[in-house]
Order: C-alpha cells, then structure tokens, then sequence
C-alpha cells in the first residue's frame, strides 16, 4: 500500500522559505518518479491541483511548472525514502495546501500539508 505522508509546512511571511519532506514507503520509491502538486486556498472553483514539480527516480530530471521555476527545488534522497521541496522567495498566493504524489495528476498521493504565506 502506498503510503505518502508530508511535513514542514507551515506559515511564513512573504520572501521566506520552508522546506517540505515526504517520507514514502510501501512502493518502489526509489525507482518511481514523484511529484509535488499543491491545491490553492481558499479554493477557487475550477481551480484544482496543481502540479509544482516532478523529479525522475535517479534525480537526473527534474521538471518545474511555471509557478515554481526560479524560485523551488524538489529533490530526493532515495536512501531514506524521502522527497523534499525546498520553497525560497515565498509569495502570497504559495498559500496551499501541497501534496506529494506517484502520479502527476495527484494519485497516490498523501495528506497534505499546509502552507501560509502572509503579507
């Protein structure tokens, strides 16, 4: 069984930084993509997921949408199961709740964690 669980998220104020993790296990994570997707708040209708990034098993590849260049690095450390997210130059409308996830559309994917991002 699949099993994501996120952590770090929490309120920052705008131009600062969080890290995000996600402790993976019950799969293949070391030779499975992952991909960190965020759902804005409040929601928006017709707004759903967002994807934020996606790296490749052996961290060779990765892939940011626009929302995310320049500014998040995702990463990984297959030997401790984990994928991370690094946010620097937070902006307001970061404000999310972000996933990480097996598939690019969000499947599989875990809890959630909460990210503020005030004024």
């Amino acid at each position: 069984e699949v099993q994501l669980v996120e952590s770090g998220g929490g309120l920052e104020q705008t131009g600062g930084s969080l890290r995000l993790s996600c402790a993976a296990s019950g799969f293949d994570f070391s030779g499975s993509w992952m991909h960190w997707l965020r759902q804005a708040l409040p929601q928006v209708p017709g707004r759903g997921l967002e994807r934020v990034a996606s790296i490749n098993p052996d961290s060779s590849y990765t892939s940011y949408t626009d929302l995310a260049k320049g500014r998040f690095t995702v990463s990984r450390d297959n030997a401790k199961n984990t994928l991370y997210l690094q946010m620097n130059s937070l902006k307001t409308e970061d404000t999310a709740v972000y996933y990480c996830a097996t598939g690019s559309a969000g499947a599989n994917r875990g809890q959630g964690t909460q990210v503020t991002v005030s004024a």
